[in-house]
């Protein structure tokens, strides 16, 4: 059985950017992550610790955004979908999208997004 815990629009205020102005006056970051796992247990016996914590995963990818200053969003999405990976085995595939609001591009957009998809091996 294949179960889905998403958590939406998570924003960071954080330092990273090509530019060395982003990394200096920063600017929000949102970070998507959908978790695919099996949460049959704990939806039969109504218990968190057969399920993965969202409260945890929440402060976990905050730490990793404020850990040190990215270049690219890129790495952000790649570095937070292994770790979680690593961190959490009951993870059997993970989805993650990190967007960047504010984006110099010499024009209007509403923001930049990367995504990342891996499974557990």
């Amino acid at each position: 059985m294949t179960n889905i815990i998403r958590i939406k629009n998570a924003t960071f205020y954080a330092y990273h950017g090509v530019m060395k102005e982003e990394q200096h006056i920063g600017g929000k970051f949102e970070a998507d992550v959908d978790i695919y796992t099996d949460f049959r247990e704990a939806a039969e016996k109504d218990n968190l610790k057969y399920t993965i914590n969202y409260d945890e995963v929440y402060h976990f990818i905050e730490n990793i955004v404020h850990s040190k200053k990215y270049y690219l969003i890129e790495t952000i999405a790649t570095v937070i979908a292994d770790e979680l990976l690593k961190q959490y085995p009951k993870i059997h595939k993970i989805n993650v999208r990190v967007r960047k609001n504010n984006v110099p591009v010499g024009g209007l957009i509403d923001h930049v997004e990367a995504e990342v998809i891996k499974e557990n091996e």
